[in-house]
């Protein structure tokens, strides 16, 4: 380890400050362009030990869990940045993404992200000597930091914190972690315990009663619902849909109807769509309103929840759902043939193999959605090199003080 003093030039991808020291990256959490900074030095990894001149866009984080100290939470990274400064960051992500790939595109404003908006959290704890631990990892490490507050969540969830604890104590098992998933629906929160194998019937039933003194819509282990007193619901543009337990829906409801608006506007008059990697039905439910949708998603309980919702919302067009892994097997362009439109929103990894198929068919218009720059900037050059005009980008904010952003890209013939 060597103590130096180096010159912030940049903010990296990850949110760090970035120096460079013998003409190789240095690497330094919770500094900002501009900055003199004295760190302790580990090859490319910089612990800032003192901030000897600040710039102008350092701001007082708003919550007190927040900072590099080894105690603090690691849930954000970036919350003693002026907001301003913070969302053109954002923008320039996605910008250098697409450059990376020879894409040249006119990027939208950035969707920004309201604090007190994230209505999905996934919270870590285990048993301690004196009570339970419940929060997120340290940044860098596997320790949980113990939360009492939070800038990002729903109020719902920040208040439902020491009730949280109570639930965690009574599943509990030795110094073992595990996580809570928590959701906050229309008619509740609703919780998924992951990370435990099984439940002794005591705890089981002690976790039962404290879900329903709690006033929980539903609490499950793993993906068995242990008791729903109410079904989660969420609303997709107006439709509800009660998702699956831990099932994947979007971090904030603002930006999932952002998100959906921007997809139906560019899709309009459409009468057949594809929606892939189709989730429960946060694009293909509000798309049929104005024309059939063919929903394809690897998730079994995901299609469940799309299927009945299609089923019991009148006014819908026709929705028909597809169980199939798109990765390996991806729907081809000539399963294509009578498609004339198509959203896809693919994990983190992309969808490299689909966009090759949707390349070589005859659809007229896409919109891919992603929470991946690099990805999309990947599977954007292959759906440009296959024929698309790249229309619109579009990056939007969920994950508020992280290095992590959505974006969607319109493309049509």
């Amino acid at each position: 380890m060597s103590v130096e003093t180096v010159t912030i030039e940049r903010l990296g991808a990850q949110g760090d400050g970035i120096a460079t020291v013998g003409g190789e990256p240095v690497y330094v959490g919770y500094t900002l362009p501009g900055e003199r900074v004295t760190i302790n030095r580990i090859g490319s990894r910089g612990e800032a030990v003192s901030i000897d001149a600040s710039a102008p866009e350092r701001t007082s984080p708003p919550c007190r869990h927040f900072g590099p100290s080894s105690d603090r939470c690691g849930g954000c990274l970036l919350q003693h940045l002026d907001i301003n400064y913070y969302n053109s960051w954002k923008k320039q992500l996605v910008a250098d993404a697409l450059s990376a790939r020879g894409i040249d595109a006119d990027i939208a404003p950035l969707i920004a992200c309201r604090t007190g908006s994230r209505r999905r959290a996934v919270f870590s704890a285990r048993a301690v000597k004196g009570g339970i631990v419940l929060g997120f990892n340290r940044a860098g490490t596997h320790t949980i930091a113990d939360i009492r507050e939070c800038a990002v969540l729903r109020p719902s969830i920040v208040e439902a914190l020491p009730g949280l604890r109570t639930l965690a104590g009574a599943i509990a098992r030795g110094g073992k972690p595990f996580r809570l998933q928590v959701l906050e629906s229309l008619t509740g929160l609703d919780v998924a315990v992951d990370g435990l194998r099984g439940l002794p019937e005591k705890q089981r039933q002690e976790a039962i009663g404290r879900a329903l003194e709690l006033g929980y819509a539903r609490l499950s282990l793993g993906t068995e619902i242990l008791v729903e007193a109410r079904k989660p619901l969420l609303r997709f543009a107006g439709i509800d849909v009660s998702p699956p337990p831990a099932g994947f829906v979007q971090a904030s409801a603002e930006a999932q109807e952002a998100m959906i608006e921007t997809v139906a506007a560019h899709l309009d008059g459409a009468k057949r769509i594809a929606d892939l990697f189709s989730g429960c039905g946060t694009f293909a439910l509000p798309l049929a309103r104005h024309g059939a949708v063919d929903a394809v998603e690897s998730d079994g309980a995901a299609l469940k929840a799309l299927d009945h919702a299609a089923r019991h919302t009148p006014g819908l067009k026709p929705v028909t759902v597809e169980r199939r892994d798109l990765f390996r097997r991806p729907v081809t362009a000539a399963e294509l043939k009578k498609t004339d439109a198509i959203v896809f929103d693919p994990p983190r990894a992309g969808a490299q193999a689909q966009a090759r198929e949707i390349a070589a068919s005859g659809v007229a218009k896409a919109a891919a959605v992603s929470c991946n720059p690099a990805t999309l900037a990947r599977d954007l050059r292959i759906l440009i090199d296959g024929g698309f005009k790249l229309v619109s980008v579009t990056p939007i904010d969920q994950f508020l003080w992280s290095p992590h952003v959505e974006a969607i890209a319109l493309l049509e013939r």
